[in-house]
């Protein structure tokens, strides 16, 4: 979802200073869009940004871990019943 938003978003060099307030702008169709869309939720646009916002970072910051696959048909069980996967 930020994603898209990120091509709707004006984007301009601006100052990050140590308050806590963020300044975009966007086109007014797209902002009239998104304060029904949340409306109509019943959330407002910062619940919607801060929930956003936490879960792209926290994809971001997660190492993916590898998932185990499969047995393919050429792989035999090893002596404790798993399979060998050619190793």
């Amino acid at each position: 979802m930020l994603y898209y938003i990120h091509h709707i978003v004006k984007v301009r060099q601006m100052s990050i200073g140590n308050s806590g307030r963020i300044v975009i702008e966007v086109e007014p169709g797209i902002k009239r869009e998104l304060y029904s869309a949340l409306s109509r939720e019943g959330m407002t646009l910062k619940a919607w940004f801060l929930k956003c916002a936490s879960s792209y970072i926290l994809d971001r910051t997660q190492i993916p871990l590898p998932l185990l696959s499969s047995p393919g048909p050429n792989d035999e069980p090893s002596e404790n019943g798993r399979p060998n996967n050619g190793v």
